[in-house]
Parts: structure tokens; C-alpha cells; sequence
């Protein structure tokens, strides 16, 4: 068997096992250097090479942190959590209840789709957005899955079709790129309208996910939010939340113009401390602070660079996509659901979408060709083949930058809450959706 599928396999059979995915990544990044015909110390060399890949995310992970343990303290998240609690009233009903949670849903889904275009930040706001309105969450009982569903359909459904920010980068520099490079005669006006059909399999999703699945309520703990020093309740230190908003709009600003989140959480970080906001007393562990909660999310991306530099290092991604050919036969139906099955393992293993289409692209777009396939239904496929999998695996950061902000006060589980329900909701209808794309466009 393919060693791409037997360690795709192997790290979600033991993520879902409750085994740390750290250690799932790096025990499945060992069998499939050695099943892929490395020997030990090539699959070592390989997987200690392509940590580095992993180190850039990681260390913004851990200052966005600090940035957002920063701003919990200046009193801005506070204010916020205690503006939409006094809109349910001190005696909560039905109705008031319904529209704070409507409102809540309508901005956290609004927010992961401008975080693609709008204001190109991708994950960077959720670790500032999502910790302090958990205690609000947990008050309405609001399932968390469902939030991590909203986050993911923002974070991958708007590069799907939107050709600005990210989308940009996605449809354009890379899968028309490689397209093109692969002998497919597509043009720039082609590529958004070929990913419709699909996207719309993720709006089903995300509808099912909103009221079917999770539109019962779900109880947490309910873990007051601290107030700082510099923050009493009714009154709000102004200076406090105008210094919080000017170091919002740095860290956005310093990303934009430099389009490294490390450089934009540090402009924010500092903003706090030399403001008189932090005490230098506190200063050092607050930064501890924001760096130990995304630890772990930081490790796992670091540990996923390994295990995808493992993969390519074997060369079995290509024999995988390469044999699809041998199964096929003459079946056009039977093509473009193995080209799209094969995308979801590659993906799930790579843990990015935009990693995928340049190794997909070289195969899938001449085998396209001749099984007759349109253009249109070329970019589908070959589209939609790199975008399965990016909901749903343990080491996308679109299932990664969610549960970093909504386990903040660690009740939210990274495989059960995040990469299960995502996968179920987005990667399924995705498949079939794409797969009818493919079949008539």
C-alpha cells in the first residue's frame, strides 16, 4: 500500500485515539520514511529539515498569544463580554437571548471572511476575538463546535471563490498558475465561477451545521472574566482601552505592510508594555502567559512540516496521484471521485491546500484532459481536490486557529471539537459538490 495513505492513516487513527498529535505527526512521519523505501536516517534528516518550515507559524502563534494574554488585561475584552451580557438584561428571555446569539454567529462568521480579503490577517484574529466572549458562549450555551465550523467555512470558503487577499493568492498565483503550467488554456475570469459548485457543498455544510447538528444548547463551565487592575466594573479605564485599540490597529497595520503576523503581534506586544499598561512586574509573566496557551498549537505546526517534508521526500505522492491512471480505467465518473479522494489524503497529511495544488496539478490536469474533461470541470476538480482536507485536518491551521481561541479556558478539545466536526460538515458535501462540478461544467 501507498506509504502517503498508511501515514494519513496512521496519524488520524491515533489523533483520534487521544494520542497527542505531536506524536501521532512524528510517529507517522517515521512509517511513511520507512515504508516509502527511506532508511532511518533519511527519514530523520528528512523530517528534522522540514521542521523549520513549521518555525515562522509557530513562534506567530506564541506572540499573537502574548499579544491577545495583553489585551485580555487591558480591560477591552472585558468591556466587550460585559457590553453583550447587559444586552441579554439582568432577567434573560427568549428573545433577547436569541438575538445576542444571532448577532454573535452573524460577526464571528463575518470576521473569518474578512480575515481573507478585507483585512488579509488570516487566523491572526481569533486568538484576539475568540477568549473573551468564551464566558458569553458558555452563558448562552452556545456549542463551541458550532463556532469552529463558522471559523473554518470563513477561513477556507472565501480563497475557494473570492479572488482578493488570500483568495487572490490561492485561485490566481497558485492554481492558475499551475494550471497553465500544465498545459490547461484557462484564463483568470474561469477560475472563481469553476469553484461556485463546489463552494456551495461547504454553505450546505456550514447550514447543516447551524441547524441540525449543534442547535441545541451545550453547557460549559462558566468561568467569570477577570477584570485587571486597571479595569473596574461600571468604569472602564478610557486610557486602557484607547491604548488597545491603537495597538489593534498597529498589529493590523505592521502585518499588512510587512505580511509577517510575527512582526505585527510584536508591534501590538510592545505597544502594551511601554504604554504604563503592563506593569513591568507583570509584564514578563503575562507574555508567558500568551506564549504557554499556543504552545501547543505551535508544536503541532512544526511537527506538521516534518511529517509533510517526509512525504515528499519519499515520492510517493506522486506514484499515489501517478496510479490513479492504472484504477480508472475508461470511467469518467469513477476519475473524479479517486482524483478528489486522493486530494483529501494529500491535504489532510500536508495540512494546506495551497501546498497541495503544485504537487496534484502535474498529474490530475493531463489525466483530465484525457478523460475529456472541460476546462471549467479541470479547475474544479483539481481545485477542489486541494481544498478537501484543509477542514478537518488535525494540522490545518484552519482547524488549529480555532481551537486556539475557543480552549482558551480548556474545555475545548482539538480532535473532537474541531477536526471531527469540521471534516463531517465540510469535507463530505465538498466531495460531492466537487464531484458534480467535475461531471457538468
Amino acid at each position: 500500500m501507498n506509504a502517503v495513505v498508511i501515514a494519513v492513516c496512521l496519524m488520524l487513527a491515533l489523533s483520534f485515539a487521544r494520542i497527542n498529535v505531536v506524536i501521532a505527526l512524528t510517529i507517522s512521519a517515521l512509517v511513511a520514511g520507512l515504508v516509502g523505501g527511506l532508511d532511518l536516517n533519511q527519514t530523520i534528516a528528512a523530517f528534522n529539515d522540514g521542521l523549520g518550515g513549521g518555525a515562522q507559524i509557530a513562534l506567530s502563534y506564541a506572540l499573537l498569544g502574548a499579544f491577545a494574554a495583553a489585551l485580555s488585561h487591558s480591560g477591552l475584552t472585558t468591556l466587550i463580554s460585559h457590553s453583550i451580557i447587559k444586552k441579554l438584561g439582568k432577567e434573560p428571555n427568549s428573545t433577547n437571548t436569541n438575538v445576542v446569539r444571532w448577532t454573535l454567529l452573524v460577526t464571528i462568521l463575518a470576521m473569518a471572511v474578512s480575515s481573507q480579503n478585507l483585512l488579509p490577517i488570516h487566523i491572526a484574529f481569533i486568538p484576539i476575538l475568540i477568549p473573551p466572549l468564551l464566558h458569553v458562549l458558555s452563558t448562552l450555551k452556545i456549542d463551541r463546535r458550532l463556532i469552529a465550523c463558522l471559523l473554518t467555512f470563513g477561513l477556507v470558503t472565501t480563497y475557494m471563490i473570492l479572488p482578493i487577499g488570500f483568495g487572490g493568492i490561492f485561485l490566481n498565483d497558485i492554481l492558475l498558475a499551475n494550471l497553465n503550467n500544465n498545459g490547461l488554456e484557462a484564463v483568470h475570469t474561469q477560475i472563481p465561477k469553476a469553484m461556485l459548485l463546489p463552494a456551495l457543498g461547504m454553505v450546505c455544510g456550514l447550514l447543516f451545521a447551524v441547524f441540525v447538528s449543534y442547535r441545541k444548547p451545550r453547557e460549559y463551565q462558566i468561568i467569570a472574566p477577570q477584570l485587571s487592575n486597571a479595569t473596574t466594573e461600571p468604569g472602564i479605564n478610557r486610557k486602557s482601552i484607547v491604548i488597545s485599540i491603537i495597538a489593534i490597529l498597529a498589529t493590523l497595520i505592521v502585518q499588512l505592510q510587512t505580511n509577517s503576523m510575527i512582526f505585527g503581534a510584536l508591534a501590538g506586544f510592545i505597544i502594551f508594555r511601554f504604554s504604563g499598561i503592563i506593569k513591568r512586574s507583570i509584564g514578563q509573566d503575562l507574555f508567558n502567559q500568551g506564549v504557554h496557551m499556543m504552545a501547543n498549537i505551535g508544536f503541532i505546526m512544526i511537527a506538521a512540516a516534518g511529517f509533510a517534508a517526509v512525504l515528499k521526500s519519499t515520492g510517493e505522492v506522486s506514484t499515489l496521484v501517478a496510479s490513479l491512471g492504472d484504477i480508472i480505467g475508461n470511467n469518467k465518473a469513477l476519475a473524479a471521485i479517486l482524483m478528489l479522494v486522493v486530494g483529501l489524503l494529500i491535504t489532510m497529511g500536508i495540512g494546506s491546500s495551497f501546498s497541495t495544488i503544485p504537487i496534484i496539478a502535474t498529474i490530475y490536469v493531463p489525466l483530465a484532459l484525457s478523460f475529456g474533461f472541460s476546462i471549467p470541470a479541470t479547475i474544479a476538480l483539481v481545485g477542489t481536490a486541494a481544498a478537501l482536507g484543509d477542514a478537518g485536518s488535525p494540522a490545518s491551521d484552519s482547524t488549529l486557529g480555532p481551537t486556539a481561541g475557543l480552549n482558551a479556558d480548556g474545555q475545548h478539545d482539538h480532535i473532537r471539537d474541531s477536526v471531527i466536526p469540521t471534516f463531517m460538515h465540510y469535507n463530505i458535501p465538498l466531495l460531492g459538490f466537487g464531484w458534480l462540478a467535475a461531471m457538468v461544467l
